[in-house]
């Protein structure tokens, strides 16, 4: 490719839009270009690096059996309807009605679309276990895209699926696709992305692990044990151990806290502890309008996913509920003691079970209750684990103190589904007796574009895109110094570059008639893993200046050049 013709824009200063490291590399970099809020073009050098990365996760689907296959990004409202999704899944499904009135949807994942292509297709055991893949466009209607790449509203996705007779043959390909997914995030430059225990959310199923890399873009909260390596999403994190706080029981005291309505104003107020306090968090289902009472101690937060598994609420069924003088709450002043709500559930978390004196609200306006036994004062609680595990909690699996909490981004993810969809839509196969039965399934995704995106966050400078070798857009770039003035750079650069191109390497060739810095500055950009710098000062040596990507430049004979790409392409 010559440089020349390359549509690429690169930009000297950092774009102003960009809210992350990759965002702003792959806008200056001239990599994408934004079409509308969470919609991007890819542009040449974009559409190099995302081919090289489905190339590679097409070749490992590839290698542990699974046929690719492509189903349309498009479905009708009847097809969601068979899994009752269609009223289920909330505003980031795009619904609209086609010319004839029919409702339809913009995918935003495929499991109904798989079982229905796959159901009267494969009918007897004797095909079982199978998996078919597709890399396709989906459309997730995101409230708040951000981060250029990382969250969006189109994207590219591999996702796979798998259908099985047996829990064990579901274990048993899970694994695979565990393994699979560990060789892509190698192969394309991130091998320090972990797998954490994950929530299977609206996906349903049994199990789930999602692939993060750990970094300052991340907006997932990822739990990790500093010792024994336990790791999993805030959603699902827990700690079997909180520490207790209050030890000695003590006798109730009602106290005057006129107009004390938050935590933190009883903490001035009263000169105690966080740590010594309970608080209410009061939300709203609304497909009920019931009430939800969480009690828990006042220095930790409430995971609304775990309370939702509780309570078992889809998420946007969900929400923080508004002061209300109807109800009979006294907000700001909720406590466990004499509490009388009408429709209401009260949660009490894990975090109270052991503690002997805490202050509550009294539930009456300008009064609290000091020396609260939640499990001595309140009758018959359970106590269930609905907190959000914090930094230094003690780990689940080790029980030492050594639970730290990092960002990251999600990279891939795979669930095991069960019989959610299959049983729904009746797909079927025959066993070895003839006898009808529902397959058990597993899925498996990757979000292309967000991978492409990750890698810069883990690599790249504000300057430089330092591409992995097996994603780059090019295998070398040549950068010719005054290639239109000199007739020998001309020359051997030419011959070099068609040379290069015949031993079946991606080549740039920068023929473009600007000086050294500007062409270095995009070089950079462009990020081939080897440059090779031409000029008539070492040329009239038999000399060019290679550099290979994490080394320092070299001089190398110009009759040794071959050699050395060659050795070097083997070792980085």
């Amino acid at each position: 490719m010559l440089q020349s013709k390359l549509i690429a824009n690169t930009k000297k200063e950092w774009p102003n839009e960009a809210s992350t490291k990759s965002h702003g590399i792959l806008l200056k970099g001239g990599y994408v270009k934004q079409m509308a809020s969470g919609i991007y073009t890819l542009l040449p050098l974009g559409k190099r690096v995302i081919s090289k990365i489905e190339n590679i996760i097409r070749e490992e689907m590839n290698e542990i059996g699974s046929q690719e296959v492509f189903m349309p990004v498009v479905a009708t409202r009847k097809l969601w309807d068979m899994c009752g999704r269609y009223d289920t899944v909330g505003s980031e499904l795009l619904r609209f009605k086609d010319r004839n009135d029919t409702d339809m949807v913009l995918s935003m994942t495929h499991e109904e679309a798989v079982v229905f292509s796959m159901m009267n297709e494969i009918t007897s055991y004797q095909k079982y276990p199978f998996s078919v893949y597709q890399i396709q466009t989906k459309f997730r209607d995101e409230a708040r895209p951000r981060a250029g790449l990382i969250r969006v509203r189109e994207f590219t996705m591999k996702d796979a699926y798998s259908f099985h007779t047996s829990k064990e043959s579901l274990d048993e390909e899970y694994d695979k696709f565990y393994k699979a997914y560990e060789r892509i995030y190698e192969r394309v430059g991130i091998p320090e992305t972990i797998a954490v225990a994950a929530d299977t959310g609206m996906m349903g199923g049994s199990g789930a692990h999602e692939f993060m890399l750990l970094c300052e873009a991340g907006e997932d909260k990822i739990v990790i044990c500093n010792e024994c390596g336990y790791s999993a999403n805030m959603e699902v994190a827990y700690t079997n151990n909180i520490e207790v706080e209050t030890k000695t029981e003590e006798k109730l005291e009602k106290i005057y806290t006129p107009n004390i309505k938050t935590i933190e104003a009883l903490h001035e107020f009263t000169n105690e502890s966080i740590t010594h306090m309970g608080k209410a968090v009061i939300y709203e289902r609304l497909d009920n309008k019931q009430t939800i009472i969480v009690f828990i101690r006042a220095d930790r937060e409430v995971n609304e996913t775990k309370l939702r598994h509780l309570l078992n609420i889809d998420d946007e069924d969900l929400i923080p509920k508004k002061a209300d003088d109807t109800d009979g709450i006294t907000y700001g002043f909720v406590g466990p003691v004499n509490l009388n709500v009408d429709n209401c559930i009260v949660v009490y978390d894990k975090s109270l079970e052991n503690e002997k004196s805490l202050i509550f609200g009294a539930n009456e306006k300008d009064y609290h209750i000091k020396g609260i036994c939640v499990s001595r004062d309140v009758p018959n609680v359970e106590f269930v684990d609905i907190s959000k595990v914090v930094e230094h909690d003690f780990c689940p699996i080790c029980n030492k103190r050594a639970l730290s909490i990092a960002n990251g981004i999600e990279v891939g993810n795979i669930f095991k589904l069960g019989k959610k969809y299959t049983e729904l839509m009746k797909m079927t196969y025959l066993d070895e007796n003839g006898k009808a039965n529902v397959p058990l399934m597993g899925c498996y995704g990757i979000g292309v574009g967000r991978l492409m995106a990750s890698v810069l966050e883990a690599k790249a400078t504000e300057n430089a895109t330092n591409w992995p070798v097996e994603i780059a857009p090019f295998d070398v770039h040549i950068c010719p110094i005054d290639y239109t003035k000199k007739k020998e750079i001309t020359e051997f650069s030419d011959k070099l570059y068609n040379d290069l191109k015949k031993d079946g390497l991606d080549v740039l060739l920068d023929d473009r008639n600007k000086n050294a810095g500007v062409k270095f500055a995009d070089a950079d950009l462009i990020g081939a893993p080897i440059r090779i710098v031409v000029s008539p000062r070492n040329l009239v040596n038999n000399l060019v200046e290679i550099k290979v990507i994490g080394n320092e430049a070299k001089l190398v004979n110009i009759n040794e050049i071959y050699e050395y790409i060659k050795i070097a392409r083997k070792k980085i």
